[in-house]
C-alpha cells in the first residue's frame, strides 16, 4: 500500500473516533445513553439497522463465496422482506408499547426473571464472541496487507471503537453506523466501477464468463435437507432474520431510538430492505472478480483462497488512494458491528441485571454502570480476539456452543408471544428440548465420529439447526403447556366439587 492509502485509512479511523466521541455531552441520562431520548432521525436509524446486518465478515465472505461458487447466499437476502414485514406488523408495536431499552423485558413479563436472565446471559456471551471474532478478522486483513503486528492492531482498533461507543452511547453508535454504511456502500460501488473499467471486453464479458460457469445460480431447487439448496437457505434466512428482528437486542434497541412507532416501523422496513441490493452488489463483485482473473490469470497468485481474492484485488488492482478507502470501508463494516455489540451489551447489563423495573436510579449510578459495562465488555472482546491468534480451533468450538444456547431465544419468544397460556414449567422444558435438538444437529457431526457413533450424527445441513431447534422448543412448550393447563383445571374442578 502507498503512503496515501495508509493516510486515508488512518484519517478515517481517527475521524470516526472523534465524531463518535463528540456525542458525550448529549448523554445526560441513562435513557439518552441507551435510547437517544427517542429523537434520532428515521434515515439514520435505517442505515444503522442496515449496518447491523453487514459486518466485515459478510463484506469479504460474500465476494469470496460468489467467486468460489455461485449466488446461493443471495437467497438469504430474499428472506429479509418477510422478516421486515413481521417487524413492522408485530415486533415494533410490541416493543414500543413496553418502552424498555432491553429486548428481554418482555420475556420477564411473560415468564419471569429466569427467562430474562437466561436469554440475557446467552446474548452477552454470543455478542462477546461476535465482537472478538470481528476484531480478529479486521486485524488479520490489515496484517496481511501492511504486515503490521496483529496484537497491536487488535488493541488499537478495540480501544478506538470502545472510546467512542463508551463516551457517545447509542447516539454515537447509530450516527457512526450511518456514516459507515454510506462508506461501505460507496466502497462497493467504486470497486464495481473499477472492475467494469479494467475488465477486457467490459461488462458483457463478465456476464458471458459468469453464465458459462453457472455463477448466477441460486442453488439447487431439490427438496432435500442435507445440502445448502435454495429452500434450505431460504428457510434458514427466515428463522435467522425473525430472530434478528424479533429478539436481538441490537435491533430492538434501535426501534426505541425513533421518535414514534411509525418512524420505527419505517426504519425497520427500509434498513432491512437496503441489505438486499447491497448484498447483491457484494456477490456481483465476487462474480466479476472470477471473470476478471479468468481473463487476467497472471495477476492472481496460484492457490489464492477464495476469501482472500477480494483483499488481493483491493491491495493490488485498485488505484492509489482508493485502496485505503476500500480498507476503510471494510473497517467500517466491522467497527459498526463491534460498537453495536458494546452499547447493546452495556444496556442489557444495566437494564436486566442492575436496574429493577419498579425502582428509580440516580443518573450518576446508572451512567457509571453503563460506562463500566462498556469498558469491561470491550476489554473482554479484545482478549477474545487476542486469544484467536493462536487458539482459533478452541474458540470455534465455543462459538458453536454459544450458538446452541442462543438458538433457544427465538423459540422462547415465539412461545410467549403466540401462546398466552403456556406456563413457566412448560417453557423451561421447551427450552431444554430446543437446546438439545440444536446441540445434536450442531455438534454430533463433530463429536460422534470421535466416539465412533457416526450412525447417530445429524444428517441435516447445519443451517437447519436453528429451524428444528426453534420448532422443537415451540411444540414441546406448547403441548406441555396445554397438558399442564388441562391438568390444573381438572385438579381445580375436583377441589371445587369436594368443597361443595
Amino acid at each position: 500500500m502507498s503512503k496515501l492509502d495508509v493516510i486515508v485509512f488512518i484519517a478515517y479511523l481517527l475521524g470516526i473516533v472523534l465524531f463518535g466521541s463528540s456525542f458525550y455531552r448529549r448523554n445526560k441520562s441513562a435513557e439518552a445513553y441507551t435510547m437517544g431520548n427517542q429523537r434520532i432521525p428515521t434515515w439514520v436509524v435505517s442505515l444503522s439497522i442496515f449496518a447491523t446486518f453487514v459486518s466485515s465478515i459478510s463484506y469479504l465472505a460474500l465476494p469470496g463465496q460468489a467467486y468460489l461458487t455461485n449466488w446461493n447466499a443471495f437467497v438469504f437476502s430474499l428472506s429479509i422482506p418477510f422478516a421486515s414485514y413481521m417487524a413492522v406488523r408485530f415486533f415494533v408495536p410490541l416493543y414500543r408499547s413496553i418502552n424498555s431499552p432491553s429486548a428481554y423485558t418482555y420475556l420477564e413479563m411473560r415468564f419471569g426473571k429466569w427467562a430474562k436472565t437466561y436469554v440475557s446471559v446467552m446474548y452477552l456471551l454470543t455478542q462477546l464472541m461476535r465482537a472478538g471474532t470481528i476484531l480478529f478478522l479486521l486485524a488479520l486483513m490489515v496484517h496481511t496487507l501492511l504486515d503490521w503486528n496483529m496484537t497491536t492492531i487488535i488493541i488499537v482498533t478495540g480501544f478506538s471503537v470502545m472510546l467512542y461507543s463508551l463516551l457517545g452511547g447509542i447516539q454515537a453508535v447509530v450516527w457512526t453506523d450511518a456514516i459507515q454504511a454510506i462508506i461501505l456502500i460507496l466502497g462497493a460501488v467504486f470497486c464495481i466501477g473499477t472492475l467494469l473499467f479494467e475488465m477486457p471486453g467490459g461488462i458483457d464479458s463478465i456476464f458471458t464468463i459468469a453464465a458459462a460457469n453457472d455463477k448466477f445460480s441460486l442453488g439447487s431447487f431439490r427438496l432435500e435437507l442435507t445440502s445448502s439448496t435454495f429452500w434450505v437457505v431460504l428457510i434458514y434466512g427466515i428463522f435467522i432474520n425473525l430472530q434478528n428482528y424479533g429478539i436481538d437486542q441490537n435491533y430492538i434497541q434501535r426501534y426505541m431510538t425513533s421518535g414514534s412507532k411509525r418512524e420505527a416501523q419505517k426504519s425497520a422496513l427500509f434498513g432491512g430492505l437496503l441489505y438486499v441490493p447491497v448484498s447483491a452488489m457484494f456477490l456481483f463483485i465476487g462474480t466479476a472478480l472470477f471473470a476478471f482473473y479468468k481473463q487476467n490469470a497472471g495477476l492472481l497468485p496460484e492457490g489464492t483462497p477464495a476469501d482472500k481474492v477480494f483483499p488481493w484485488f483491493i491491495a493490488n488492482q485498485l488505484p492509489v488512494g482508493l485502496t485505503g478507502f476500500l480498507i476503510a470501508s471494510v473497517f467500517a463494516a466491522g467497527m459498526s458491528t463491534i460498537s453495536t455489540s458494546i452499547n447493546s451489551s452495556a444496556t442489557v447489563i444495566l437494564t436486566d441485571f442492575f436496574r429493577q423495573s419498579s425502582g428509580s436510579w440516580r443518573r450518576n449510578i446508572s451512567m457509571q454502570i453503563l460506562y463500566i459495562a462498556s469498558f469491561i465488555f470491550s476489554v473482554l472482546s479484545i482478549g477474545v480476539a487476542l486469544a484467536m491468534i493462536n487458539v482459533q480451533s478452541a474458540l470455534d468450538a465455543w462459538w458453536k456452543l454459544a450458538s446452541i444456547f442462543s438458538g433457544g431465544m427465538l423459540g422462547l419468544f415465539l412461545l410467549g408471544y403466540l401462546s398466552k397460556k403456556v406456563t413457566n414449567k412448560a417453557a423451561v422444558l421447551g427450552v431444554v428440548a430446543g437446546v438439545l435438538v440444536i446441540g445434536w444437529m450442531s455438534l454430533s457431526p463433530i463429536w460422534f465420529p470421535l466416539w465412533e457413533l457416526e450412525a447417530y450424527a445429524s444428517p441435516f445441513h447445519s443451517y437447519l439447526s436453528i429451524v428444528f431447534g426453534t420448532i422443537a422448543l415451540f411444540i414441546v412448550g406448547f403441548l406441555l403447556g396445554y397438558v399442564l393447563n388441562r391438568s390444573f383445571k381438572l385438579k381445580r374442578t375436583r377441589i371445587s366439587s369436594q368443597e361443595s
